[in-house]
């Protein structure tokens, strides 16, 4: 995409539209952000109140934190235009890329994909925020689909770096690589993922989240000790490794047999997977044989444990959880 500032249109008022409304804002884009529900004009201009405040009180939380500075709020704010859909012509004809975030309704969103169809220019790239559906249900719902992806942000839109890109097999190459340049150009970090129920995040979220309650429900630990153990152990540990990077740490021979055990012990859903009894066979158990979910042969390994660790110690400095020397020795 070129140097010029590209409009961003976000379609849909709520919560979600406001957060990925304040993150192209907050970095220097022109941002409008469209209601579509029907209103009269007193409520229209109530609601446009309501949400100018929701942002405003979102950017004066960042000043409290030392995040921003406060003179910086109202400039943040001039990068915004609140529209209804009567008014929002020349702004979605005109617009980079348009994102949709109405609610999971397939209905709204069929309606909705067959306004902006008429109404956006045929190079704008149209991007639903669903989590519900597959960009590939939701792409025959759009004239020129090839402009057409899913692009699913973690909440809040606006600090989480993380947007999911979703494609379909029509999506245009070309139209990922604009969004994915779009998005790391106001410091996100996108990654793309096939048309698959949960996309990555949620879909490892949920089997996290229930196997937690379900600990709770079995009398394993309190909610308080499990989420400690959470935010100390298991959140922090993957904040500098990513999963399958911790597999090839540990070993994927390691996983295969804990795993058994616990299918043995608990219940039959902590099986693995057949790709991890493939890589044992294979020789493909990690770090330790070069060869694991990624290829470590080239890798100079005492560098890359190295910058791993030196990640991890600072984290725990930020936590305030590094190791205290003598930290047990007490003086009378």
């Amino acid at each position: 995409m070129n140097a010029s500032l590209e409009r961003i249109c976000i379609v849909g008022a709520g919560r979600m539209g406001e957060g990925i409304a304040l993150a192209f804002m907050y970095a220097g884009l022109p941002v409008t952000l469209i209601d579509i529900k029907q209103r009269d004009e007193e409520a229209r201009d109530h609601y446009f109140q309501q949400v100018e405040a929701h942002l405003r009180d979102e950017l004066a939380t960042l000043a409290r934190l030392g995040s921003l500075d406060p003179a910086q709020v109202g400039h943040v704010m001039s990068h915004l235009r609140l529209s209804d859909r009567e008014r929002s012509g020349d702004d979605l004809q005109g617009a980079a890329v348009v994102f949709e975030a109405v609610p999971e309704v397939l209905e709204r969103k069929a309606e909705t994909f067959a306004w902006l169809s008429a109404a956006c220019g045929s190079e704008t790239v149209i991007a639903s925020t669903t989590s519900t559906f597959l960009v590939t249900e939701l792409a025959a719902l759009v004239t020129h689909p090839e402009r057409f992806v899913n692009a699913h942000w973690l909440n809040p839109a606006f600090l989480m770096p993380l947007v999911e890109v979703s494609r379909s097999e029509t999506t245009c190459p070309k139209v990922v690589q604009r969004l994915m340049a779009l998005l790391k150009r106001i410091g996100k970090v996108p990654v793309q993922c096939s048309p698959a129920a949960g996309y990555i995040v949620p879909r490892i979220q949920a089997l996290a989240m229930n196997e937690a309650a379900r600990m709770v429900e079995e009398g394993v630990a309190s909610a308080e000790d499990i989420d400690t153990a959470i935010r100390v152990g298991f959140g922090l540990r993957f904040s500098v490794l990513g999963m399958l990077e911790f597999i090839d740490w540990g070993g994927g021979d390691i996983l295969f047999y804990a795993s058994h055990y616990l299918a043995k012990a608990i219940d039959p859903r902590f099986l693995p997977p057949r790709v991890i009894a493939e890589n044992m066979a294979q020789g493909r158990n990690g770090l330790r044989e070069g060869q694991g979910f990624y290829d470590y042969q080239d890798v100079d390994l005492q560098a890359y444990k190295l910058q791993r660790l030196g990640e991890f110690t600072r984290k725990l400095e930020l936590m305030g959880l590094s190791p205290v020397f003598n930290g047990a020795v007490t003086t009378s």
